[in-house]
């Protein structure tokens, strides 16, 4: 989408997949058969970044990295900019591409430090 100028839509999409990969984080804490905690799947339905990555259990763990590596902390400090009100707002390029290069940044970035938990 970026490529094709898509900057509104690039940048909402890219923001879903930091949510996604974040609820495959709390989904895999459910064991087939068991029976889910109510709290935890009521506050799983959110599209709050942070909240899900309290969810998931992992803000000690995105501290301690943000800690570490500075250019992990920018990333994260970008991509807490986004919503699912995204969705109705006009896009810059350089924010598209910027939120892009935060979640996809193959070192540093959002989607390669949730793989690590899921």
């Amino acid at each position: 989408m970026l490529r094709l100028g898509l900057f509104d839509g690039a940048y909402y999409l890219a923001g879903y997949a930091v949510e996604c990969a974040l609820k495959a984080c709390i989904a895999k804490g459910t064991q087939r058969h068991q029976f889910p905690d109510k709290k935890k799947v009521e506050s799983s339905h959110s599209h709050n970044l942070r909240e899900l990555i309290r969810v998931a259990g992992l803000d000690d763990a995105r501290v301690e990295q943000a800690s570490q590596e500075p250019v992990f902390r920018t990333n994260w400090d970008v991509i807490q900019s986004w919503s699912e009100q995204s969705r109705y707002r006009r896009h810059a390029p350089e924010a598209a591409r910027g939120l892009l290069d935060a979640i996809g940044d193959r070192r540093h970035g959002v989607i390669s430090w949730i793989k690590l938990h899921w």
